[in-house]
């Protein structure tokens, strides 16, 4: 009997996944738990292990191909079997090998491939959309060189095209000097969540800067401690500044909300968002419970949770805006003195974090010297938060850094 191999779902708001690379090929034996192919969200990498022993019977989608969570994307079964074409998810109907002894479909359900692929020629490798694409505007792609997988032809290669065949006469000697490249599917949800927090909030910054001998001294203490082989753990500045956030937000809890227009849904706990910059780009990782953990607790929890994004196997429900109540990104390693961090919406607020800065100030009987002051950039959403409370969460902020020493 037939199996159907469906693309899961990983997540509630996942909607769809690209598949990265293909294993198995059609017609290929296959048994219970080989790889079958690698697929992507817009935050991890997975791997689709085989449901069942048997022979790849038929394959709805190629490599590179963005493909709707809960559809059929292969089957398998024993060799003589056939399969209906109703087994064909409607998106990838023009992948369905035409009628045949092995699938059962009417011409009038399944499209036949065009003779670019006939017997004797080299096979053009070419999205669907791309396909469509091109022959609405009349652009034949058979000598295009593809920017997607093994050199398949994406929509943004047909644009390439255009692009160039309008700007460039036939007899011009003039050479491009830049390429197009399709956005990712990390890149693409990434800027659509940006400009929907900017477009859908009323977001407002304040500045403010914080007395940073504390946690430099604490820095300090615990670099020594390593270099002479003591078995501390590695406390970051960064691990110091979120638990000095966490003891903020337990003091102001309307900073540690979510806003959903008719309503303000205030956290018990603190569900800390970290920024996390990986090479696939961004992402926000969430430590449930952040405030019920020591401060080492804290700090081997956020190295785990930065480790798996940059691996790719994050807990894609860890990386979605609502597992946080609260978010910080920290951009002071790459020496920004002063940013507007964009909210997670539905957050209510972000704090950035900057570079350390020396400025002069008193120390105290008429003595001046230079202080390293870290400056902390917090956005708000004015829809859930007045200025002044935003204001004085900020400076509870400060306070608690100043204030801070390793034996809390």
């Amino acid at each position: 009997m037939a199996v159907y191999v469906i693309m899961p779902r990983q997540g509630q708001s996942v909607e769809s996944c690209i598949i990265t690379r293909w294993f198995k090929n059609k017609g290929e034996k296959v048994k219970s738990g080989d790889i079958l192919f690698s697929y992507e969200t817009d935050k991890a990498a997975f791997d689709l292990e085989s449901p069942a022993d048997g022979t790849l019977l038929e394959v709805f989608y190629n490599e590179g191909d963005e493909v709707p969570v809960l559809v059929n994307v292969a089957v398998i079964g024993s060799e003589d079997e056939k399969i209906s074409a109703e087994a064909a998810p409607q998106s990838a109907v023009e992948k369905v090998t035409p009628y045949n002894e092995s699938v059962q479909a009417s011409p009038a359900a399944v499209k036949p491939r065009e003779p670019a692929e006939s017997a004797g020629t080299e096979r053009i490798r070419i999205s669907p959309r791309a396909k469509k694409y091109a022959a609405a505007k009349g652009v034949d792609f058979s000598k295009l060189k593809g920017s997607g997988p093994g050199g398949r032809i994406m929509c943004a290669d047909i644009e390439k095209a255009i692009t160039i065949a309008g700007s460039v006469a036939p007899t011009s000697s003039f050479t491009v000097d830049y390429t197009d490249q399709p956005l990712s599917n990390v890149r693409r949800i990434i800027s659509k969540a940006m400009h929907s927090s900017l477009q859908n909030s009323a977001q407002l910054t304040h500045h403010m800067s914080a007395d940073a001998r504390g946690l430099l001294e604490a820095r300090k203490k615990i670099k020594t401690a390593l270099s002479a082989g003591s078995p501390v753990n590695d406390i970051t500045l960064n691990d110091m500044i979120c638990w000095c956030v966490i003891r903020a937000l337990q003091k102001f809890p309307e900073a540690n909300c979510h806003f959903l227009d008719d309503r303000i849904r205030v956290f018990k706990n603190v569900h800390l968002g970290v920024a996390v910059d990986t090479p696939r780009g961004l992402m926000v990782p969430s430590l449930r419970n952040a405030d019920g953990m020591d401060i080492k607790t804290l700090s081997v929890s956020l190295k785990s949770l930065a480790d798996s994004c940059r691996k790719g196997n994050i807990d894609p429900q860890l990386i979605q805006s609502t597992s946080a109540s609260f978010t910080v990104t920290n951009l002071g390693n790459y020496g920004v003195e002063m940013f507007t961090p964009v909210i997670n919406l539905p957050q209510v607020a972000i704090l950035g974090v900057c570079t350390i800065t020396y400025r002069p100030a008193d120390l105290g009987n008429n003595v001046f010297g230079f202080i390293p002051y870290i400056g902390l950039s917090l956005t708000y959403d004015h829809r859930a938060i007045d200025g002044g409370p935003a204001t004085l969460f900020l400076r509870e902020i400060k306070e608690q850094i100043e204030g801070f020493r390793m034996s809390d």
